[in-house]
């Protein structure tokens, strides 16, 4: 399936931004952009909405859509992008090219943590998934994941050498649009030491969360364990409900 028309729209908005591409840090309005993209305005107002969401962009009433320049001084390597919070997405660094290694695919009886997590009865299977994210062939992050086999029963193994969460919207479509996650740091392990290429008195960041499809369904509980040099967090946080 071709990639939805917004997320397109969403990107090459971001990397203009990126280079510097608008005047005074201003983008043109909706009609305009419609017109640039040829797409409808529905289109540009969801991707300018995620933009809006990211806090790359923000709306002033009365004067237009404005580039936050706190976002272009301030890059950080983990940040959403798109419809879902799938890490393919969410951590990118510009220029940077990203793969994953597969380390482990299985079919499992899910546990009493996994069921609780994901509210799942005894008798449920999940995938468990580990897998070794790249940048550049430098080893970034290892992120071990439980998904429900009643969810997606057509999760192969060459589906998770990708992103599960655009394969998930793309060919079935279902959307990861909530998370709860708890991100901090911890010593690393032997393990993280040797697939991170960390010395023993390194840390690793750490991001434990539960991403729910749109209807509220827990698809996935997943750990990950980050290199520390790319554990930068930026967020943007907005009280104003009107969306």
């Amino acid at each position: 399936m071709a990639e939805l028309v917004y997320r397109s729209v969403m990107r090459d908005i971001k990397q203009k931004i990126l280079d510097n591409k608008y005047p005074k840090m201003r983008l043109p309005d909706e009609r305009s952009l419609s017109d640039i993209y040829q797409v409808s305005r529905s289109s540009i107002k969801r991707a300018l909405g995620v933009l809006a969401q990211q806090g790359i962009i923000f709306k002033k009433r009365g004067a237009g859509t404005f580039i936050n320049p706190l976002y272009l001084k301030n890059q950080s390597l983990f940040h959403y992008e798109g419809s879902n919070l799938g890490v393919t997405d969410s951590f990118q660094l510009d220029g940077k090219k990203q793969s994953i290694k597969l380390l482990n695919y299985q079919v499992v009886p899910a546990n009493k943590e996994v069921q609780e997590e994901l509210f799942l009865s005894d008798n449920d299977f999940v995938y468990q998934i580990k897998r070794l994210r790249l940048i550049d062939d430098q080893p970034f992050m290892i992120e071990t994941g439980f998904i429900p086999i009643k969810i997606t029963p057509t999760l192969s193994p060459e589906v998770v050498n990708g992103s599960i969460f655009n394969y998930l919207e793309d060919m079935m479509g279902k959307r990861v649009t909530k998370s709860f996650m708890t991100i901090g740091v911890s010593p690393s392990t032997a393990e993280d030491q040797e697939l991170l290429k960390l010395t023993a008195t390194e840390p690793v960041g750490t991001i434990e969360g539960i991403f729910f499809l749109d209807d509220g369904t827990p698809f996935e509980v997943s750990n990950m364990r980050i290199h520390y040099k790319y554990m930068k967090y930026s967020t943007f946080v907005s009280l104003d409900q009107e969306s």
